[in-house]
Formats: C-alpha cells, structure tokens, sequence
C-alpha cells in the first residue's frame, strides 16, 4: 500500500529513510484532467510517456480521461490492462511489424500515425487491409516557441502530405492529420502557424475527418507560461480562419496534464560553496532540471524545523552519480544556509520525473507517496517566502 501524507512536512517528519522521493498529489492530477477536458473541443489524448506510474494514471482515469496516446506496445499493454475501457492511440510514427499486429489483433488499437508512404504500407499489410483503420498523417512544423523542438526526426513536408493523405483514403475508414509543436511550448502562435499548415493540405485534399493538434502545452514552472485556455483560443481561431471550423479535433497533452501533479524530495548529501550534492539528478527523477532549466520552484524542508530568515542565493546542482553530466546548473535559489542533510523539494515535477529515472551507477532513485496537500508551484513559493518576510528574486531566476 503507497503511505500517504498530509502534506510535505508531514512526509519528511516520518521519512527517516536517505533515498529521494517522489510524493504524487492524485487529487491535483484528477482537477487538472477534469479542468483539461472541459475546456478543450475534442477528445484528449494522455501521452503515457510522460509519466506511467500507476498513481498517476488512476488519477487522470478518475478525472475522465478515456483516450491515451501510446507510443510504444509495452505502453499499449499497460492501457489496455489497466482501464480495458480505454482508447488507445499508436501515435508513435515509425511502428514495428510485430507491434502493429499485436496492437491490431490483441489490443483492439485502430488510430495509427505516421509520415511515410513505407510506414503505411506496412500498417496495410501487417493489418491484412483492414476497412477499420483511423490514419493519422504526421507533418513536419517550425519548432519556433518550444523549449525542446521536436523537428528534424518525424513528419513529412507539406508538399509531400497530399500525396500521402490521399494513399490513406485508399484503405482507411477516416484520416487526419497531426502534428506536434515541440514540448514545452510557450509561444501559442505555433499552433496557428502549424495549423495554417494543415489548411494547405486541405485545401489541396480536400476535407480530413481529425486533426489532432498534438501536445506541448507548458507546464506552469516559472508561473508566467500562457495557460491552456490561451492555446485553446489560439487553435479555434486558427481553425476557423484556415476554414477548418468544425472539423473534429483532439490533442495530446502530457506535460500539462500531470507537472503540477508530483514533488520530487531531495537530501543535501554536501554542500562545497554555492554547489549542493543531493541523493538524486540526472539519471533519476531530476533530469528536467538539466533540460528544462532552472525553472522549477524548488524551497528547503528542514526535518528539524529550522527554517530562519536567511536570504536566497544561486546554487548549482549535482547529482550522486560519478558522472559529470550529472549536474544541474544553476542559478537554483535556495536558502543561503543550505547544509548537509537539509532536504530540497522541487515542485511541478510530474513530467518525465519518475518516468526518466535510471538505476545507472547503482544509485536508487526512491519510491513513492502520495500527498494531499495543494500543488508546490510558485505561487506557493512566493507566499511561504513573503510570510518570511523576503521577496522571491524573480529575475534572477529568468
């Protein structure tokens, strides 16, 4: 049975233990679903790969996700197993043969995507020409506005999607056409421009039955990102001046579903000057400190209660690994008196956390808990800092 607690605190005042750890707050991924899709007009897909733990997915099932972009036949297994109920999409553009047909035959999957004229006459064949399957044509977009592009590795031209939409309608029930901005996209401009894209090939095609508008909307790190009713504005408006109004939509979040849904706790295992070495990094459940950034609201819980009023300084991270990519550069703002055996929690940490983790070098990278207090975000932060009687250094920070 996963222990639970009340809050963070609470956790660290009975976790005795000198693993990291990560606590998950179900209740704040359920609101978050919930809140998701009754602003989206379409059907929202859960990109598994963002974060698989179990927890997490029994959280977005009860907030009312029922379709999930799985990329992968171990993903599709999982699905299936968990919530028989459930549609899954194989939204992964390049497929084996044998993972096609185990999707197909034994998982009941329908929606496959890819970007090449090979890749669907394998689907074809794999399929014995199925009249049943649901094609998603995947174009290649900017990646202008993401913190992490996606281009160069999937998706074909737009001067090639014709072609390719019209192969589809020869053995497809219906087709669509998709596309994925880049993850962490903080610029909703992108969308419009990847959607203009998808009225070129429609204009030339003629009318698909989807477009699936992908993910890469932004978790909340810095509190500053546009929220999700801006993209969701950004898309409509699009759609209707590219002549796309009415044509059913969904998308494919996983980010923006579950980061404020997850802490990760850390222990100080040294510290050498402005550097802390804590019991997790880079191949455990901190890897998107390094490639994300220094963006995650991050404060002190002193297992003994001692808290103070020291100032906010820059502090570099390092993983326990030996290896030297291990390391999160800063400026990571924490208290000044930072020492040995103080514990970090890094909030927003629900994306590709836990679901990264390695066991590389022999480290564990900790179990987990669940937590019933609200999301640590920053607003959060800056609260806790102003009953301190301190002001979060937000530029420094940028």
């Amino acid at each position: 049975m996963t222990p639970s607690y009340g809050s963070a605190e609470a956790l660290l005042t009975h976790h005795l233990g000198s693993h990291p750890i990560v606590g998950v707050r179900p209740h704040v991924v359920e609101r978050t679903a919930r809140q998701m899709i009754s602003r989206f007009p379409g059907d929202v897909l859960y990109a598994v790969k963002c974060n698989d733990a179990d927890p997490v997915l029994d959280a977005l099932w009860k907030g009312g996700i029922r379709h999930f972009d799985t990329a992968s036949i171990g993903e599709v297994r999982q699905i299936r197993r968990r919530f028989p109920g459930a549609v899954c999409h194989f939204m992964h553009p390049v497929k084996s043969p044998e993972a096609i047909a185990e999707a197909y035959f034994e998982h009941g999957v329908r929606s496959f995507v890819l970007d090449h004229e090979e890749e669907l006459a394998k689907i074809v064949q794999v399929t014995n020409r199925a009249k049943d399957l649901d094609l998603f044509v995947r174009l290649a977009v900017p990646g202008e506005g993401a913190v992490l592009t996606l281009t160069g590795k999937f998706g074909c031209d737009v001067q090639e999607a014709p072609a390719l939409v019209r192969a589809c309608r020869a053995f497809a029930r219906s087709v669509g056409i998709t596309f994925h901005v880049g993850s962490q996209c903080l610029d909703p401009m992108a969308f419009h421009r990847a959607i203009a894209l998808c009225g070129q090939v429609v204009a030339e095609v003629g009318a698909v039955d989807m477009i699936d508008v992908g993910g890469g909307f932004p978790g909340r790190y810095r509190g500053d990102e546009p929220g999700f009713d801006v993209f969701v504005a950004t898309i409509k408006a699009a759609l209707r001046q590219y002549g796309l109004a009415g044509t059913p939509l969904q998308c494919e979040p996983g980010r923006a579903l579950v980061a404020d849904g997850a802490s990760v706790f850390a222990r100080v295992e040294l510290r050498r000057g402005a550097s802390l070495y804590l019991n997790d990094g880079v191949y455990g459940n901190l890897a998107e400190l390094k490639w994300i950034g220094p963006q995650f609201p991050l404060r002190a819980i002193r297992v003994n209660g001692r808290y103070g009023d020291a100032p906010l300084i820059p502090y570099d991270l390092f993983g326990p690994t030996c290896d030297s990519i291990d390391s999160m550069p800063g400026p990571h703002l924490l208290p000044a008196d930072m020492d040995e055996g103080d514990w970090i929690e890094v909030g927003q940490m629900g994306a590709y956390s836990n679901a990264l983790k390695t066991r590389f070098n022999g480290f564990e990278t900790g179990g987990v808990v669940f937590l019933h207090d609200d999301a640590f975000d920053r607003v959060r932060l800056e609260a806790s800092l102003a009953r301190r009687g301190g002001a979060f250094p937000y530029a420094q920070a940028a």
